[in-house]
């Protein structure tokens, strides 16, 4: 009997270029915040902490704006679509998802709150020896002594949401063959022809006019620390 041939795969363009570039950012940034404030650069470990701030701000403002697989709309679902996903984990047929499926875009949304938590408290923080944020002299002790705890603790409960996905990002590979890495690379997945329609694309000078205000606002945070003392 003869083998039938391969079926003919198309890529589909899924991930825009913005939602790769916070991505990959943040993937080289945690691993530098954590080695700068390891090493005493604080100087460079308040300016990553401005980088992540302002990507994840790009990123919320996106997910509301932007490409169609970036909107939280699109692949914010409830939590018995994800528990229903991950029981077909093992399906090698499972269709292929265009964008996050119902489990993963949960994780995106703690992660981005998580991200988020870290680089705000951070605003607040004062280590009382080396280092404080901007905005620290401008609130009580109290609460910069809780922003400090919480920018302490948080990282470690990212890196642990960050095992994780990539655990999961491991599972998809071994268990459906689907290398989920390239995706995130490349921006495209291989489907047969006229599986999935493309997603439609966010426009590129909406991109760049919101990366610019979250750059912007960040910037202007960054001006209000007040004058005196160290960091």
């Amino acid at each position: 009997m003869d083998t039938p041939p391969p079926q003919t795969l198309v890529p589909v363009k899924v991930w825009d270029p913005w939602v790769r570039l916070v991505h990959w950012s943040i993937v080289l940034l945690l691993p530098f915040s954590w080695w700068t404030a390891e090493t005493g650069r604080f100087d460079w470990h308040v300016w990553s902490g401005y980088a992540v701030l302002a990507l994840v701000a790009f990123r919320i403002a996106w997910g509301l704006m932007g490409s169609e697989t970036a909107r939280f709309r699109h692949f914010l679902k409830g939590p018995a679509a994800a528990v229903a996903h991950l029981r077909h984990l093992r399906d090698r047929a499972a269709p292929v998802e265009i964008g996050h499926n119902a489990a993963g875009g949960w994780m995106v949304l703690v992660l981005l709150l998580l991200l988020f938590a870290q680089a705000a408290s951070g605003l607040f923080a004062d280590d009382m020896i080396l280092t404080r944020g901007p905005l620290a002299r401008r609130v009580d002790e109290a609460t910069s002594d809780l922003a400090t705890r919480i920018h302490l603790r948080v990282f470690w409960v990212i890196v642990a949401a960050a095992v994780l996905h990539v655990l999961a990002v491991v599972a998809y590979r071994v268990l459906q063959g689907r290398n989920l890495v390239r995706a995130m690379v490349t921006g495209a997945v291989a489907v047969p022809p006229g599986a999935a329609r493309p997603p439609r694309m966010g426009h590129p000078l909406l991109a760049v006019a919101l990366l610019a205000a979250a750059l912007g606002v960040v910037w202007w945070i960054s001006t209000l620390a007040v004058p005196g003392g160290f960091g």
